[in-house]
C-alpha cells in the first residue's frame, strides 16, 4: 500500500476544510448504525446523499478547496464495526491533491495504540478524530495517556468533537450517550500534560463555548474549529476571539455532508468576522496546523 504524502498546492485552493465526514465506504457499509443515521437526519433536517470518498474529492476539487476527511471508531459503544481508515487514506493517496486524512482508532480498544502506530507508519494519517460522546469514553482519564503520547510522538493532531452533538438527539435517551464527555475542559489537562500535542477543539462548543475560549487562551497547543453550525448562529464571544486574540489558532471546518462549505461561507458573510482575518482561517491557519505547503 502506498503510504500518504500530500500533494496540494496551497496558490490553487482558498480554503482547507478542516471537517469532513467520510459516512460510507466502497462497499456500501455506512459508518453508523441506521437507527442513529435516521435519528441524525431528522436532527439536522437533511436526507441528502452520502458521497464516497473519490465524491468528496470531486466535489472539493471543483470548489478549488481541500478537505480533512475521517470516520469514527466507536464500536466499543455502538457494536457496529466502523469504516476502515487505512481505506480512508488509501482513497486520500488517489486524491493527495485535495485530500488529507485523519485516522480514528476507538480507545476503549485494547490494541488502540498499536492500530493508532500502524494508521501513522503504514498509512500516513495526519492526525485522528475523536467524538468522546459517540465513542463513551472521558479523555482526561489517564488510561488514554498512551494513545496521546503515540499521536503526539508522531508529531500528528488530535481533532476532538466537543459541545453538544446531533447524533442520539431525539432518541430515547439519547441512546444512552453522555454529552457531558465531550466538554472542552476536560481536554484542558490533556493540553497540559501533552504540550507538544496538537489539540483541536472541534465546532462552537455549545453550552460549553467560554470553556473552549479559557482553553485555548492558556494552552497555545489547542486551535478551535468553526464545524457543525452556521456562522450566523456563532457566539459573540467566538466571533470575537477569532477576530482578535484567536485568529492564528481559529480553523474554517463545515461539517460535510451535514453542513456543507458552500453554505458556511455564504453565510460567514453575514457576520462579523473580518475579512481581513478570513484568509488565516479559510486555509493559513490549516496549512500551519498540518504542516501543508510552502
Amino acid at each position: 500500500m502506498t503510504r500518504y504524502e500530500p500533494a496540494i498546492d496551497l496558490d490553487a485552493i482558498d480554503a482547507i476544510d478542516m471537517h469532513v465526514h467520510i459516512e460510507v465506504d466502497g462497499h456500501g457499509h455506512a459508518s453508523l448504525p441506521d437507527d442513529l443515521a435516521d435519528a441524525a437526519s431528522t436532527y439536522f433536517a437533511t436526507d441528502g446523499p452520502r458521497p464516497d470518498l473519490d465524491s468528496i474529492a470531486t466535489y472539493y476539487r471543483e470548489r478549488r478547496m481541500a478537505a480533512v476527511v475521517f470516520t469514527v471508531d466507536a464500536e466499543t459503544q455502538l457494536g457496529h464495526a466502523p469504516l476502515s481508515s487505512a481505506e480512508i487514506a488509501e482513497g486520500a493517496v488517489r486524491n493527495s491533491d485535495v485530500l488529507v486524512p485523519f485516522g480514528s482508532v476507538d480507545p476503549r480498544r485494547a490494541d488502540a495504540v498499536d492500530r493508532a502506530r500502524r494508521l501513522i507508519e503504514d498509512s500516513g494519517v495526519r492526525g485522528f478524530k475523536f467524538h468522546p460522546t459517540v465513542q463513551g469514553f472521558d479523555p482526561s482519564e489517564e488510561r488514554y495517556y498512551s494513545l496521546y503520547a503515540a499521536i503526539q510522538d508522531a508529531g500528528a493532531v488530535a481533532l476532538f468533537h466537543t459541545g453538544q452533538t446531533g447524533i442520539g438527539a431525539g432518541m430515547r435517551g439519547g441512546r444512552g450517550f453522555r454529552l457531558a464527555l465531550s466538554n472542552p475542559m476536560l481536554l484542558d489537562g490533556v493540553a497540559a500534560d501533552f504540550p507538544d500535542l496538537q489539540i483541536v477543539m472541534a465546532h462552537p462548543s455549545v453550552p460549553w463555548q467560554e470553556e473552549a475560549l479559557s482553553v485555548a487562551t492558556h494552552k497555545h497547543n489547542t486551535w478551535i474549529d468553526l464545524s457543525g453550525w452556521s456562522p450566523k448562529y456563532f457566539p459573540d464571544s467566538l466571533v470575537r476571539a477569532a477576530n482578535t486574540y484567536l485568529k492564528r489558532r481559529v480553523l474554517f471546518g463545515s461539517d460535510f455532508p451535514l453542513l456543507t462549505p458552500d453554505r458556511w461561507r455564504r453565510d460567514v458573510e453575514t457576520t462579523a468576522l473580518k475579512s481581513e482575518i478570513m484568509p488565516g482561517i479559510l486555509k493559513d491557519n490549516a496549512a500551519r496546523l498540518l504542516g501543508i505547503g510552502r
